[in-house]
């Protein structure tokens, strides 16, 4: 059972395996922090290596049991908000449950030893594998000839002198053999996750303290727009461009208000939270600020939907850039 993300070094870990020719099937793992959809989105390059190596691919999302962990991770955060040795214990344990499942004997990933600051260590590697219950199990080609021989190797049901002895963040190794053996076409060749990006840990900080509670669809909501923190218990998104305009408005539930300018074109902002009604005048300044609007000192109309007809229309001038420079997230 070998883990595939689709990027360079899991595609090349497939590959190494298939020269082996043993019966292999592959698991993706989805989440909303992942950014290694490459142009097709989603699961698109673990698809692409999985028919390309002719390997079965198998699909599991990490679930509301992962928020938990995002949560509160017990090996502590990253740089950033990542929690690198908690979420690969995680889909060591599921790939342990589907291993068990379809009858696999062992997990394959392409991990590289110390490319990773805080999960690709060699100690790490080892708390890793005990906690997920798979001590001993899990191989790692790459650099196997660097570690120490695994259950696999050592019951001889594959050949470890054809393994790779590679080590560090370097990936020339990793380029050579993907160029000699005609693999292409990665999605994130030095991984993806939106934890480990700075912009993004920022909002996920702040909808932490705001929502301690809160759920999957608050997480899709950090990726769009621009976020301004009006209150503890008032957020204010703008849309950035079209798609985001129409995403914002599939977003608002009920207690939600949507703003739209009235006479200009601009973009549409949702205002969420127990206190959003009263920052709908700041609200409508924020969002007529992002209009194209000439005259900045003057009044302007801006729609408020709270049901699914404009509810009021309230009037402001375009807030000025000190004005909410302070609540930008």
């Amino acid at each position: 059972m070998l883990l595939l993300s689709g990027g360079l070094d899991s595609t090349i870990a497939l590959s190494l395996m298939k020269e082996q020719n043993i019966e292999l099937e592959a698991v993706h793992f989805t989440s909303l922090f992942c950014t290694c959809g490459g142009k097709e989105g989603g699961c698109g390059p673990a698809r692409q290596a999985a028919d390309k190596l002719n390997v079965k691919l198998n699909i599991l999302a990490k679930g509301d049991d992962y928020l938990e962990l995002v949560k509160n991770p017990k090996h502590g955060r990253g740089k950033n908000l990542n929690i690198c040795i908690d979420c690969r214990i995680y889909s060591f344990k599921k790939a342990k449950e589907l291993m068990e499942k379809i009858g696999a004997d062992f997990i394959i990933t392409g991990e590289v030893l110390n490319q990773r600051p805080m999960s690709q260590h060699r100690q790490t590697m080892l708390v890793i594998e005990k906690e997920a219950g798979l001590e001993g199990l899990v191989l790692r080609p790459l650099s196997a000839l660097l570690l120490d021989e695994t259950i696999p190797e050592k019951s001889g049901w594959i050949n470890r002198k054809d393994f790779k002895n590679i080590e560090g963040r370097g990936r020339k190794s990793q380029l050579e053999y993907a160029d000699e053996n005609g693999l292409k076409d990665f999605a994130c060749p030095a991984g993806g996750c939106l934890l480990t990006d700075p912009g993004f840990s920022k909002r996920l900080k702040d909808l932490m303290a705001s929502k301690p509670d809160f759920q999957m669809s608050d997480i899709a909501l950090l990726k769009y727009g621009r976020h301004f923190r009006l209150g503890q218990n008032a957020k204010l998104v703008v849309g950035r461009n079209e798609t985001e305009n129409n995403i914002l408005r599939n977003f608002k539930k009920d207690g939600d208000f949507l703003l739209e300018l009235k006479d200009f074109l601009g973009p549409v902002s949702l205002l969420t939270g127990s206190e959003a009604k009263s920052y709908l005048l700041v609200s409508g300044a924020i969002t007529a600020r992002y209009g194209d609007v000439a005259d900045r000192e003057s009044l302007v109309n801006i729609s408020v939907f709270n049901g699914s007809e404009a509810g009021e229309t309230i009037q402001t001038k375009p807030a000025k850039e000190s004005e909410y420079n302070g609540v930008l997230i």
